[in-house]
């Protein structure tokens, strides 16, 4: 198991990187949207592109961020039966769930939508509105983003799986507790 320990930790690092663009990207996203309603109430002046602009940053806030989020454990799931079972069955159906659900949706995603970003590429597709950005760059973020959260659901397998044979996990952390969301 060192090695795929090795592996998901690389991965984990990857995913606590890139999630740092998403936490400033929400900051970005914020003084944009502040100043864009600003200029526009103020001096009755407005920009398709800073919409558009902001429209991006949320592209990158959500397929950036996911990947981390699952590391963190803080994915939306549905706790009806999952909230009560013991640790050890927990683990059982996270394998699962990432072995038949999140693995094959998050590569059939990654590899769905990469002709979609080429095509936007290659034909240097823009916005059809007035001042309109490039649209490639935001459909770029989807494949990169949909693989990015393939790769992390790979290292928590790989570390579901060292804690149900006993390894040790060492530097990689296993975030498996489950906590009911406050309502």
């Amino acid at each position: 198991m060192g090695p795929l320990l090795s592996v998901s930790h690389a991965i984990d690092v990857v995913n606590r990187l890139v999630s740092r663009l998403a936490v400033w990207a929400v900051l970005v996203a914020c003084v944009v949207s502040a100043g864009n309603a600003a200029i526009r109430y103020l001096l009755s002046y407005s920009s398709n592109a800073w919409l558009e602009v902001q429209w991006y940053l949320f592209t990158v806030i959500v397929m950036l961020g996911a990947g981390y989020t699952l590391l963190r454990n803080e994915h939306v799931r549905v706790d009806l039966v999952y909230g009560n079972l013991p640790p050890r069955a927990r683990l059982w159906v996270d394998v699962v769930g990432l072995i038949l659900f999140l693995g094959p949706a998050m590569a059939l995603l990654a590899w769905m939508t990469w002709p979609f970003f080429l095509d936007s590429w290659t034909r240097q597709e823009s916005s059809s509105n007035a001042g309109g950005l490039l649209r490639w760059p935001v459909k770029l973020i989807l494949p990169i983003g949909f693989a990015l959260i393939f790769l992390q659901g790979i290292s928590e397998l790989i570390k579901r799986i060292a804690a149900l044979k006993g390894t040790r996990t060492g530097e990689v952390e296993l975030v498996s507790e489950y906590v009911r969301p406050e309502q």
